[in-house]
């Protein structure tokens, strides 16, 4: 069902994202970190995507970036499943960097990646559209901060990977979408924006 006009629903998860985002920054900005989720949401919502799937969209981040202020990870899943349902919560996990494999044991930066790759062969619907629109927004971000700049090392400099495994990364998510056979039409923008900032890397 497309979601037209006000949705109590939606606010609800916009007021949760931002208490639980609150005086989070956007990474080498000054931004207020519900900006990013907010336009992960507008991004869902111009490809006429569910209320669940924005609302998952609005919360993708909650779990991986808020366990703080006594909030553990179980306490933040348990409040998202209660709140806005199952299926919203298996979607925010499914995009969530897991800091641990399935045997408990501690993964490294690059692993977090790897296992996120790999988990999105099993990954619903919904959660690859969210993947997608988190990736658009934050591969634009960069493009945008780039261009704005004269000195484009002050925006690579954010990124412990450095620019070309900055820019391949969100490249590398854009391809692994496409062989587990996810081709809605979110994936021309993805495809367009990883590929400019692969140009900008060098």
């Amino acid at each position: 069902m497309t979601v037209t006009g006000y949705s109590d629903v939606i606010n609800h998860a916009f007021a949760f994202a931002a208490k639980h985002h609150d005086r989070q920054v956007r990474k080498g900005t000054k931004l207020p970190y519900l900006t990013h989720p907010a336009n992960v949401a507008v991004i869902l919502t111009r490809y006429d995507r569910d209320s669940d799937t924005i609302v998952a969209g609005i919360l993708h981040d909650v779990v991986e970036d808020c366990v703080r202020d006594g909030y553990t990870r179980d306490m933040l899943e348990q409040r998202i499943g209660d709140k806005f349902g199952e299926k919203v919560l298996d979607t925010v996990l499914a995009v969530t960097y897991r800091r641990h494999d399935d045997e408990g044991i501690e993964l490294s930066g690059e692993d977090r990646k790897a296992d996120y790759l790999e988990r999105l062969a099993d990954a619903s619907e919904e959660a690859r559209w969210v993947c997608a629109a988190d990736k658009i927004h934050n591969t634009s971000s960069i493009i945008s901060d780039l261009l704005r700049t004269v000195d484009p090392e002050t925006v690579w400099a954010r990124f412990s990977v450095g620019r070309f495994g900055t820019a391949r990364w969100y490249r590398q998510v854009y391809e692994r979408l496409r062989e587990v056979g996810f081709d809605a039409p979110i994936m021309a923008e993805l495809d367009n924006v990883s590929n400019e900032l692969l140009k900008l890397a060098g």
